[in-house]
């Protein structure tokens, strides 16, 4: 008998270890539904952070939604940001929104059994990899910003574009089909290095009617800004830059976003992730609102004259 028992031992343990675990999941699960909270992890505490925040809670007031919103500012700090996702794997949450992409990028490695929200990230690559999650992108859809180009740049047919392939690839192709469309030409040069850049850069001032700035890694960047703007102002070609601080150090405009119409966005997909529609449901949205900002300067050293209407409506000017 005392042979037997023995024997048993083994399989004994093994069954009261597999009771243990599946009492530890089912206390983490939970844990996660009756948490009364929606965890929020900030990037950065910059003001178009501040108003995707405000408008967030703007749109979950709105829709009569009272639960616990927790907000973490980051700053990049790595260990804060993992101190907060071991306390959400503890203790559970309805939601988890991220402001930035190293915040988003942090909580798809981390969190895999409850909703995320993603927002303040150019595209969806960094949530492409996690079912669980949805987003309000800062890209704006290529049609629309071709269309843009036209309306500012009526007269430009060439539209020159410098990538990274590895990067960029799928989305100049597509803005080729777009283009096409449109009775434009995309002229795109792929630029792996940034020793490649000058040389692309003086091809495509040499041929394009204008050059469209797009978010990438190799080519848009704080050590390409100088060169890029400096060809294209003495080429006299228009550049289309990324943002406001690409407008003001001297692209001729460029798209912007109303931050706080993107937190009522980022409220209005948490209200449907709360009432229970499944991230992988819920495609991510582009911004519904688009502004826009001018460089009257650039526009006469580049001999463009532009409507006095388009300069009205301008959320800001730099002249």
């Amino acid at each position: 008998m005392m042979t037997h028992g023995l024997t048993d031992l083994p399989t004994l343990l093994a069954r009261v270890i597999s009771l243990v675990l599946l009492i530890l999941a089912l206390l983490v699960c939970l844990a996660s539904a009756e948490s009364n909270r929606i965890v929020v992890l900030s990037g950065q505490d910059l003001k178009p952070y501040q108003e995707v925040l405000a408008g967030l809670q703007q749109s979950l007031a709105k829709q009569g939604i009272t639960v616990t919103v927790e907000i973490h500012a980051l700053q990049g700090n790595q260990a804060k940001a993992q101190s907060v996702l071991v306390d959400v794997k503890r203790n559970g949450a309805k939601l988890v929104i991220t402001l930035g992409n190293q915040a988003t990028q942090a909580v798809v490695r981390e969190i895999n059994n409850l909703p995320i929200l993603a927002t303040m990230i150019v595209s969806a690559d960094d949530i492409r990899s996690a079912p669980n999650a949805t987003a309000v992108l800062l890209d704006f859809p290529i049609e629309a910003q071709l269309q843009w180009l036209k309306r500012i740049i009526p007269n430009a047919g060439t539209v020159g574009v410098l990538f990274n392939p590895k990067e960029n690839q799928l989305k100049v192709d597509m803005a080729s089909t777009a283009a096409k469309k449109m009775e434009l030409r995309l002229a795109p040069r792929s630029v792996e290095t940034p020793r490649a850049l000058p040389d692309a850069l003086d091809e495509v001032t040499r041929t394009a009617d204008v050059l469209w700035g797009i978010p990438d890694s190799v080519v848009m960047t704080p050590h390409t800004a100088e060169p890029i703007l400096l060809s294209t102002l003495k080429s006299k070609v228009p550049f289309v830059g990324l943002s406001t601080s690409w407008v003001k150090a001297g692209a001729l405009y460029a798209l912007d976003r109303d931050y706080l119409d993107i937190g009522v966005q980022t409220g209005e997909l948490a209200g449907k992730l709360l009432s229970g529609t499944t991230g992988s449901s819920l495609p991510p949205m582009y911004p519904r609102k688009v502004t826009y900002v001018l460089n009257l300067k650039t526009a006469n050293v580049i001999k463009l004259e532009l409507p006095p209407d388009l300069i009205k409506g301008a959320l800001q000017v730099f002249q």
